[in-house]
């Protein structure tokens, strides 16, 4: 029942070239940045990446993606990130963008064994009818595109069909979390992290407290150590490193 590990390196020593990785995180928060920067150093490519964005600034997935190392997002954010707009435009990325929520709830689909769902999100759109570019042949064309979805009406509303995601290996960062796997998330951070948690084979957290278990009250478990495998306990300097994507002051009156 002990899945702490030593170090990020060793928890990620077994993933592999063209492996698949849900990742936490939205923006700058919550982003386990520690074991993304020890799957970097594994030297691992051609990587399958499921997260909400895929990096910003020098941060987070951004440090694999500029290496090169990604080879296709699922995702529904690229937002302020020109490398990651450059390399899908280029045709170096393949890229399927989907909305948000569906995007939440394909991992927990996954994550609890649902192969697929029923959602109005999409319908009417090229979401169901296909036809979003899914990779550009670098001349302005497209050489892949989402495929046309099932749909079906439900008392008169249209619906449709989403496949639940699972992948190889999932990486989420936790503000606590004990031996077992157990794991509590602080604000922000709970968004995207328990989900792509559910969906990996392999579960790897990183975590800013390590405590004994029985330590975390019951209730206040944000994902249960059933989801997780692996955990690996942060250095205060790991601990403390955020950093801040808009920094926004203003003067102090006298």
């Amino acid at each position: 029942m002990n899945k702490v590990v030593a170090s990020a390196a060793e928890a990620v020593a077994d993933v592999h070239d063209e492996a698949s990785f849900a990742v936490g995180g939205f923006g700058l928060s919550g982003v386990p940045n520690t074991l993304i920067q020890a799957v970097f150093d594994t030297g691992v490519g051609g990587l399958g990446v499921v997260s909400n964005n895929c990096g910003a600034m020098d941060s987070g997935l951004a440090v694999l993606l500029s290496a090169g190392r990604i080879a296709r997002v699922t995702g529904s954010y690229i937002g302020a990130n020109k490398e990651f707009a450059r390399q899908y435009l280029a045709g170096e990325l393949e890229v399927e963008l989907i909305p948000q929520g569906t995007l939440a709830e394909r991992l927990r689909a996954g994550g609890c064994g649902i192969p697929a769902f029923y959602t109005p999100a999409g319908v009417g759109t090229q979401v169901a009818d296909g036809g979003l570019p899914w990779r550009y042949d670098g001349a302005g064309g497209v050489s892949a595109s989402s495929p046309r979805k099932e749909t079906r009406a439900f008392d008169g509303v249209e619906y449709v069909l989403e496949r639940g995601i699972t992948t190889d290996f999932a990486l989420v960062r936790a503000a606590r979390g004990d031996r077992h796997g157990n794991l509590v998330f602080n604000k922000s951070s709970r968004n995207f992290n328990p989900l792509a948690a559910m969906a990996g084979r392999i579960t790897i957290a990183e975590v800013e407290e390590l405590v004994e278990p029985g330590e975390i009250d019951p209730d206040q478990v944000h994902l249960p150590g059933i989801f997780v495998q692996r955990v690996v306990a942060l250095t205060p300097e790991q601990a403390v490193d955020k950093k801040i994507e808009k920094r926004t002051t203003r003067e102090v009156s006298a």
